[in-house]
């Protein structure tokens, strides 16, 4: 393909993206059980264009791609389940979830950016927690209709959670 064509094609699959963004937002404000039908179809799509429509125009003509920065920094995937997880001696459960509680917001956000958070607050206050616990127990958290979460959370930067209203 030439660079025209590149250019066209990529600035519609941008739109593509900005579509899919807001679609993935309205399916964040279904049921759980509904969006739970509809998330690996979406997450399937998306990966379908950013891998098979957008990275071969950034192949041929890779001053089109964004810069690095403007994109997620990479797809960080937690395998570390619960059942795994051995707290440290004085933290509960209920303490490692008060603390997730105090950083989480009515709001959609990342999970990597809550896992960031409430590693930072056990960090102040001393206790030896790290990020893939508490993305573990988010999952738990989540698979239990504590909180609402979309997406694996075990997929960081493919997945979101909020308090529930």
């Amino acid at each position: 393909m030439n660079r025209e064509q590149a250019v066209r094609i990529n600035d519609h699959l941008l739109d593509a993206c900005a579509a899919l963004d807001q679609a993935r937002m309205a399916i964040a404000g279904l049921g759980k059980a509904e969006r739970i039908k509809l998330e690996d179809s979406f997450y399937g799509i998306l990966g379908a264009l950013e891998d098979e429509l957008l990275q071969p125009v950034y192949d041929q003509h890779p001053d089109l791609e964004p810069p690095k920065s403007d994109r997620e920094p990479y797809e960080y995937i937690c395998a570390l389940t619960w059942d795994e997880v051995q707290l440290p001696p004085g933290v509960t459960e209920q303490r490692l979830d008060k603390i997730i509680f105090s950083v989480m917001k009515p709001t959609w956000q990342k999970t990597s950016a809550i896992a960031t958070r409430a590693m930072d607050r056990c960090k102040e206050l001393g206790l030896p927690i790290d990020d893939k616990m508490i993305a573990a127990r988010l999952k738990v958290l989540s698979d239990s209709d504590r909180i609402e979460g979309i997406g694996d959370i075990q997929s960081w930067f493919r997945s979101e959670v909020r308090l529930k209203d």
